[in-house]
């Protein structure tokens, strides 16, 4: 599944493409069943990842998800996020780089938020 030029999106347990860039975990906890020294994760980045409580109250409920990434984006200004979120760009930035997570439907998740961002300040 991907994204807009410089950010794509994806399952951790797609295959890697050719086209992918950098693979970034962005979530709060590692997937199961998949190694740390896994090729299908260059980097992880957790910090840039919902909260626990957040995650847990939107539970990828589709009818949730304007409010959730309105929670979230006010999440990412907080300093530990804004943090994180600065280091996701400047990855950005460098080449292509797709977000990764073990997420069944990255297109309603935190990924969706975090590539909104991340290509609405590009250019």
């Amino acid at each position: 599944m991907s994204g807009d030029e410089g950010v794509r999106l994806a399952r951790v347990y797609d295959a890697p493409s050719p086209d992918d860039g950098r693979r970034v975990l962005v979530d709060r906890l590692w997937p199961r069943g998949v190694r740390k020294d896994d090729p299908r994760v260059d980097e992880w980045l957790r910090d840039v990842a919902p909260s626990n409580e957040l995650r847990t109250w939107y539970g990828h409920e589709p009818s949730l998800f304007d409010e959730f990434a309105g929670r979230y984006q006010a999440e990412l200004t907080e300093p530990t996020g804004a943090r994180a979120l600065e280091s996701l760009r400047r990855l950005v930035e460098a080449g292509p780089v797709t977000l990764v997570t073990a997420t069944r439907e990255p297109a309603i998740s935190h990924l969706a938020v975090l590539a909104g961002l991340l290509t609405e300040t590009e250019g």
